[in-house]
C-alpha cells in the first residue's frame, strides 16, 4: 500500500539511529538520543568512552528512568550505564566520582561523561553535591550534563520552581533550550563545554521541552570552536595533584580566574546566543530566554509583526554566567530592548549589569518583568503564554513610539454552573484509598506521593511537607498544641529517598506520631517505577526496630501478603486490613513513635503485571445487580473506589462497577448492600456484539475516500481522561505524520492523569518546521477537538483553545467525578457540556456519539473509542493525513493494532452512515420514561409485581389527586405530579428480604456466583464497624433460597411476616404512612407560591436510600428536611383522598 512516506524504512528505532535527516523525538528520547551520539562523536575521534546515567525521577523527567530501562541493550551497546540514584544528591555524587576516572590506577575508558538529572527540588537538596563536584572539577574527555526538570506552572509539584539561582551559586553555566532540537544542539554543546573548562554544565528543561515530542534532525558531523584562550600549565579539568583541604583556596582561584572566564571565551567562539531575526538597523530588541522565545515568535506573528524592520530578537541560550561581548554587539544601536524569560528576572538583571556602564548615548532603556518605570509588563508568576507575551509586547512597544493597533482581546469562554471538574483521584482499587482512612478524632499530615490525594477526601488529613520531611513538622508542633498524637503518611519510595531520617528525628525526640509507611512495591507517582534498593517489609521493619522504634505493625490487604512471624523483629505485630482502624486506635494509644507499615500492590502496577503476566489474574470478580442497588453512595464510602461508576437506568441511577478499570481490591463488599455479588475469573469487559463484527466488512466495502485537508499549519485538540487512551491517538497522529514526512510538535499534558485526572494532547502538523513556533496550541486557533471526555474539553485553558471554525466529534458518554464517591446525586448533564462546547466551535461541522457505548458494543473495550474517533475524524475530511499513514503508525504503535485498525475503520463507517449507531445502541437504557403517563405506567407496572395490582392500583389512584390537582393551579402535570410519581414508588417499593430475593433470582449471573448479604434475625452487630456483620452465601444455597423467599412478599406487612417486626421494617412501612399526609398536606396548600416546596417535599424520598444502617442516617437527615418544608406550607381546605 502506498502511504505517502516521506521518508522509507522509518521504524520506532529510527529516532536513536537516524543522521541528516528529520526524527520523531519526545524531549525525553532526545536526552537518551544525547547520549548515544556523544558515544559516536567520541569514537568518531577515536576515544574510547562510557557514560554514567543517574538521579532521581520527578515531572517532567518523570519517564527518564522508564525510558532508559526500555532501551538498556541500545544503551549497554554504547557503553552507557543508569545508576539510579536512591536520592537526587547521591546520584549527583555518584557522577562526581566518573570524573574521578585519572585519581586512581586501572582505568578502562579514556573517559567517562555523566548525565545527573532531578526535578526543581531535587536541585535543591543537591546544591551541597554539586558545589563539592564542580569545584573538583570535570575530565578532559568526560564531562557532565545536570538536567533540571523545572514545573515553571505547578502541574504536578508542590510550588513552581526555577533552579537557575541555584546552579549560579555552585558555579555551574546554565543553558536553556526551547526546543527538542535545542535539548540535541544545547546538549552536545554542554558536553564539549563542560570538558573545555573544566565545569559542570546545567541544562535547565520545562514541560514544555520534555513532555514534547518533535521532528528534529541530528547531523552526522559536529563541530565546536576552540577559543582563543591561554590556557593555564595545569589545564582547567580535574586536578587530582589538589591536596584538600590544603588547597581549598587554589581550588576557588581557578574557578573564579581561569574556569569562569573560559567558560565565556567558548560560548562567545561558539556563539551559543545569538540573533534569531532583524537586522543591525533595528532600534528595538527583543531578549529571549528557553521556552519563552517561541512564545515570542508566535506573539510576533499574531500581532503582524514577525518581519518588522524595527525590531530584532536574541535568543540567549546560556542564561549563566552572560557572555556579555554579543550582548553589546546586540544592543548597539537599539534604544530600547525587552527582556522575556519566565519566572523572575534572572536574565535581565544580567543585562542590566551589562550595559549598565555603556555611555549614557549607547545605553538601552531596559524592561522586562516591568518598565524603568515600574510599570508591569510580563508576571513573573506562574507560566508565560503567546497570549501573555502579547500584551506585553504591545505595551512596551508602544512606549518605544510604534504605533501598533490593539492586540486581540483575550479569548473568554462562557462556563456555566454544572459543569464536572476533572481532578485526580485515587486509581480503582488503590491502597491509599484504605490505608489513609483514619479512625474518628484522629488527623493526618501527608507528603510527596499519590497519598496526597487524602487531603480531598475530607478534613483529617490537613497538612503536607515537603519529600523526606513527612511527620518532622508535628515533632516541632507537638509540644505547642493540644493535639497529642499525629498520622504521618509517607510512601516506600520516599522512605527509601529520605524519609527514614525523618522517622530517626521522631524517635530522638520520642515523639508521640504513629508513620503509616505505605508499602506500595512500586513508586506509582512517576510511573510505577520500583523504588530504588527494592526494600522489602521485613527489611524495612528490621531497619525501623534497629533505630529505635519499638511499637511497629504491619498490615496487609490479604492475610498471605503478611511475612512470616519469623522474618520479622520481635514484638512486630501483623494483621489484615479487616483490622486496621482497631490498629491504628492502639497505635494512637501508644506513648512514643510507632509505625505502621500498610502493604498492598498499588493498583495501576497490578494492571501492568497482569498484562505482562508477571502476576497472576485474580479469582474473583465484583458486579452489582442494578435492580437491587439503591445508589445510596456506602459502597464507594467504605471503598473509595472511582471503578464504582452511576449508571442510569429506567428506574434511575444506579451503580456498577466499571469492568475496565476494576483492580478487584474486593473493598467495595464492605458497603452495607445486598447487591453485590462476586463471581469466578476475573472482570471482564462485555462481549462485543458478534453481529456488528459480521456485517463489518460489507459496510466498509465502498467507503469513499474523502479528501484530504490542505496543509497550512493543522491543530488538533486531544482531550480525555487519564488512562483512557486519548493520548495514544494524539501519538499516532503524529507519527503518521512524520511518515509522510511533515513538520510535527506535539505536547501532552497529564500532570496525575494516571489518577484520573484530565489529559490533553496538542498535536500541530505543518510542511516545515519553520511553520511551527509553541508546542502548545494557541488559544482560538485549533482546528480539531477530538473530546473523549466532555468535562476535559470544557475545561480552563481547554475550551479557550478552539474557535468558532473548529469542529469537534465529541464522546457523549459523559464520565463521572471523583465528586460522585461523596455525593450520590452530582449531576452528570452531557447536553450541557456540549452546549457549552458548541457555543465555541462550530456546531456545524461536529459529531457527537455514545463512544464508549458504541465501542463496548462493537469491540467489547471502551479504549477503543479514541481511535474510533479518530476514523470518524478522518471520513469527515478533517484530519491532513493519509489513511496509510496512520494504519502504518498503529502498526508502529504495537499495542491492540488489529483492534486500533477495527476502531478507525469503525470510524469511517459511522461518519459515512451516522444513523447505525442508533441501530447498534438499540436497546441501551438511558433512565426512567420521560413521559410522565409512561412513567407513572412503568412504576405501577413494577408494584405489580412488587407486590400485587391491588397495590399498584392504590399506587396509581393517589398519583392522579396529584395530577389533577396541578393541573387545576398550573395548567398541566409537570414537576410535581412525576416528583410524586417517583417519590411515591419509591417508599411503596421499599427492598425488604422478600424483594431483594425476587431481584436477585430473576438476575442472571456468571460462574459460581456468591451473594454478600447481612442477613437479619441470624447475625449481631459487628463491635468494630457497629454494624451488623456480613456473610459471603454461595450461589447454590443462596438462589434456591431466593427463589423461595420472593414468594414471602404475601406475608409482607402482615403479622405472619417474621421479617416485619425489625425496626426497619416498621419504619419503611412508616414511610408510606408520612408520606400519604405529606401529599395531603400538598393538596391541600398547593398553589404558584407553595409549588416550589411541595415538589422539594414530594421528592424527599429520594434522600432516603440504602439499607440498615445506611438508610437509618439517611431518613434522619430527611426527617429534619420534612419538618422544615412543612412548616413552609400552608393549609387551606382539604382535599378528600381516595381510600385504598
Amino acid at each position: 500500500m502506498d502511504i505517502g512516506l516521506g521518508h522509507a524504512g522509518i521504524t520506532l528505532d529510527s529516532r536513536f539511529t537516524d543522521l541528516d535527516r528529520p526524527v520523531l523525538l519526545t524531549g525525553i528520547q532526545a536526552l537518551l538520543r544525547l547520549l548515544l551520539e556523544q558515544h559516536r562523536l567520541d569514537a568518531a575521534a577515536g576515544l574510547r568512552t562510557a557514560a554514567l546515567v543517574s538521579g532521581y525521577r520527578g515531572s517532567p523527567l518523570g519517564m527518564l528512568d522508564r525510558e532508559l530501562w526500555m532501551q538498556k541493550a541500545l544503551m549497554g551497546a554504547h557503553d552507557i550505564r543508569f545508576e539510579p540514584g536512591v536520592n537526587e544528591d547521591l546520584a549527583a555524587t555518584m557522577i562526581y566520582g566518573t570524573q574521578e576516572l585519572n585519581a586512581f590506577p586501572g582505568a578502562k575508558y579514556d573517559g567517562v561523561y555523566g548525565m545527573w538529572y532531578g526535578k526543581g527540588p531535587g536541585v535543591d537538596r543537591s546544591g551541597d553535591a554539586f558545589h563539592c563536584a564542580n569545584m573538583a572539577g570535570t575530565h578532559r574527555y568526560g564531562g557532565v550534563l545536570a538536567i533540571a526538570g523545572d514545573d515553571h506552572g505547578a502541574h504536578s509539584s508542590t510550588y513552581p520552581h526555577q533552579t537557575e539561582y541555584v546552579f549560579q551559586n555552585c558555579f555551574i553555566p546554565v543553558l536553556n533550550p526551547a526546543s527538542v532540537q535545542d535539548v540535541l544542539d544545547l546538549g552536545l554543546a554542554g558536553y564539549a563545554l563542560s570538558r573545555y573548562a573544566g565545569v559542570w554544565v546545567a541544562m535547565k528543561t520545562t514541560a514544555e521541552t520534555m513532555e514534547q515530542a518533535s521532528t528534529a534532525v541530528v547531523p552526522s558531523a559536529r563541530f565546536f570552536a576552540t577559543p582563543d584562550f591561554a590556557l593555564p600549565p595545569h589545564g582547567l579539568n580535574f586536578d587530582h595533584t589538589l591536596k584538600f583541604p590544603a588547597d581549598r583556596a587554589e581550588l576557588e582561584r581557578r574557578m573564579l580566574e581561569e574556569r569562569m572566564p573560559a567558560v565565556l571565551a567558548w560560548a562567545r567562539a561558539n556563539r551559543l546566543d545569538r540573533v534569531t531575526s532583524g537586522g543591525p538597523d533595528a532600534t528595538i530588541g527583543l531578549v529571549t530566554v528557553g521556552k519563552a522565545h517561541e512564545d515570542t515568535l508566535h506573539a510576533l506573528r499574531r500581532m503582524g509583526l514577525a518581519d518588522h524592520p524595527q525590531i530584532a530578537v536574541y535568543k540567549i541560550a546560556m542564561t549563566w554566567p552572560l557572555e556579555t561581548e554579543g550582548l553589546r554587539d546586540f544592543a548597539h544601536g537599539k534604544r530600547a530592548i525587552l527582556v522575556i524569560e519566565e519566572k523572575r528576572s534572572f536574565v535581565e538583571s544580567q543585562i542590566r549589569d551589562a550595559l549598565y556602564h555603556l555611555p549614557a548615548g549607547e545605553r538601552p532603556e531596559i524592561s522586562g518583568k516591568t518598565t524603568p518605570r515600574g510599570e508591569a509588563l510580563l508576571s513573573p508568576l506562574m507560566e508565560l503564554s503567546p497570549e501573555i507575551v502579547s500584551g506585553g509586547l504591545a505595551a512596551f512597544l508602544g512606549k518605544a513610539g510604534l504605533n501598533l493597533p490593539a492586540p486581540p482581546a483575550p479569548i473568554v469562554a462562557e462556563r456555566p454552573a454544572g459543569l464536572l471538574r476533572r481532578i485526580p483521584a485515587f486509581c480503582a482499587g488503590c491502597p491509599h484509598a484504605t490505608s489513609t482512612k483514619l479512625p474518628d478524632g484522629s488527623f493526618a499530615s501527608a507528603g510527596i506521593g499519590c497519598h496526597f490525594m487524602a487531603m480531598d477526601d475530607g478534613p483529617q488529613t490537613r497538612t503536607f511537607t515537603h519529600m523526606g520531611g513527612e511527620g518532622a513538622p508535628f515533632v516541632g508542633l507537638s509540644s505547642f498544641t493540644e493535639v497529642k498524637h499525629m498520622f504521618a503518611n509517607i510512601g516506600d519510595g520516599t522512605y527509601q529517598h529520605s524519609g527514614s531520617m525523618a522517622i530517626r528525628q521522631a524517635v530522638a525526640a520520642n515523639t508521640r506520631i504513629t508513620y503509616k509507611l505505605l508499602f506500595n512495591d512500586a513508586v506509582a507517582m512517576t510511573g510505577g517505577q520500583p523504588a530504588e534498593g527494592a526494600p522489602t517489609v521485613p527489611r524495612i521493619a528490621a531497619q525501623l526496630a534497629a533505630e529505635g522504634v519499638k511499637r511497629i505493625a504491619v498490615v496487609a490487604d490479604e492475610a498471605d501478603r503478611l511475612p512470616p512471624a519469623a522474618d520479622l523483629p520481635p514484638g512486630v505485630t501483623r494483621h489484615t486490613r479487616e483490622e486496621l482502624d482497631a490498629v491504628q486506635r492502639s497505635l494512637r494509644d501508644y506513648d512514643g513513635p510507632s509505625v505502621l507499615i500498610y502493604d498492598q500492590v498499588c493498583a495501576t502496577e497490578k494492571r501492568r503485571r497482569r498484562k505482562r503476566g508477571s502476576m497472576a489474574q485474580p479469582t474473583r470478580h465484583v458486579v452489582i445487580n442494578e435492580a437491587v442497588c439503591e445508589n445510596c453512595g456506602d459502597c464507594s464510602v467504605q471503598s473509595n473506589c472511582i471503578a464504582i461508576e452511576p449508571v442510569e437506568t429506567e428506574f434511575g441511577r444506579k451503580r456498577r462497577i466499571n469492568p475496565t478499570s476494576c483492580n478487584v481490591d474486593l473493598s467495595c463488599l464492605k458497603g452495607f448492600c445486598p447487591s453485590f455479588v462476586s463471581q469466578a475469573g476475573p472482570p471482564a469487559a462485555p462481549d462485543a456484539d458478534t453481529h456488528w463484527q459480521a456485517q463489518e466488512a460489507d459496510l466498509a466495502a465502498g467507503l469513499p475516500v474523502p479528501l484530504v485537508p490542505p496543509l497550512g499549519i493543522w491543530r488538533g485538540l486531544f482531550a480525555g481522561i487519564g488512562g483512557g487512551g486519548i493520548v495514544t491517538s494524539g501519538a499516532i497522529l503524529a507519527m503518521a505524520a512524520h511518515l509522510e514526512g511533515r513538520a510535527v510538535k506535539t505536547l501532552d499534558f497529564t500532570g496525575l492523569a494516571q489518577k484520573n485526572g484530565a489529559v490533553v494532547a496538542h498535536v500541530q502538523i505543518a510542511a516545515d518546521e519553520a511553520a511551527l513556533d509553541v508546542v502548545r496550541i494557541p488559544l482560538g486557533t485549533a482546528d480539531l477537538m477530538l473530546a473523549a471526555d466532555m468535562a476535559v474539553g470544557c475545561q480552563p485553558g481547554v475550551l479557550e483553545r478552539n474557535a468558532k471554525g473548529t469542529a469537534v466529534i465529541g464522546n457523549l458518554d459523559l464520565a463521572a467525578t471523583a465528586e460522585f464517591k461523596r455525593d450520590a446525586s452530582l449531576p452528570i448533564d452531557a447536553a450541557l457540556h456540549r452546549r457549552t462546547i458548541e457555543k465555541v466551535t462550530d456546531p456545524g461541522r461536529s459529531v457527537w456519539l455514545h463512544g464508549v457505548r458504541l465501542a463496548e458494543r462493537l469491540f467489547g473495550n471502551a479504549q477503543a473509542m479514541n481511535t474510533m474517533l479518530l476514523g470518524l475524524a478522518w471520513q469527515r475530511g478533517l484530519v491532513p493525513v493519509q489513511e496509510g499513514a496512520i494504519l502504518r503508525a498503529i502498526e508502529l504503535n504495537g499495542a491492540a493494532v488489529t483492534l486500533n485498525k477495527r476502531a478507525f475503520l469503525w470510524g469511517r463507517i459511522l461518519a459515512e452512515q451516522p444513523t447505525l449507531a442508533e441501530q447498534i445502541l438499540h436497546g441501551v437504557t438511558e433512565g426512567p420514561p420521560q413521559d410522565l403517563d409512561a412513567l407513572i405506567a412503568h412504576r405501577a407496572k413494577a408494584l405489580a409485581a412488587y407486590q400485587s395490582p391491588r397495590y399498584a392500583a392504590r399506587y396509581r389512584s393517589l398519583v392522579q389527586l396529584v395530577t389533577v390537582r396541578e393541573t387545576a393551579v398550573s395548567g398541566a402535570p409537570g414537576r410535581l405530579s412525576r416528583a410524586v410519581a417517583e417519590g411515591l414508588y419509591r417508599v411503596m417499593a421499599y427492598k425488604d428480604e422478600y424483594e431483594v430475593a425476587r431481584l436477585h433470582a430473576a438476575a442472571t449471573y456468571g460462574d459460581k456466583p456468591v451473594f454478600h448479604m447481612s442477613p437479619p434475625l441470624i447475625w449481631g452487630i459487628d463491635k468494630a464497624t457497629g454494624r451488623r456483620g456480613k456473610i459471603a452465601v454461595p450461589g447454590w444455597l443462596g438462589l434456591p433460597l431466593f427463589r423461595v423467599l420472593r414468594h414471602g412478599k404475601a406475608l409482607r406487612g402482615t403479622v405472619l411476616d417474621p421479617f416485619g417486626y425489625q425496626a426497619e421494617r416498621r419504619q419503611e412501612r412508616a414511610l408510606i404512612g408520612q408520606y400519604e399526609a405529606d401529599l395531603r398536606l400538598i393538596l391541600d396548600t398547593l398553589s404558584p407560591g407553595t409549588l416550589e416546596t411541595a415538589v422539594a417535599l414530594a421528592d424527599l424520598p429520594d434522600q432516603v436510600r440504602g439499607f440498615g444502617p445506611v438508610k437509618d442516617a439517611n431518613r434522619a437527615k430527611a426527617a429534619v428536611r420534612r419538618a422544615a418544608l412543612r412548616d413552609g406550607l400552608s393549609r387551606p381546605e382539604p382535599v378528600a383522598m381516595a381510600a385504598e
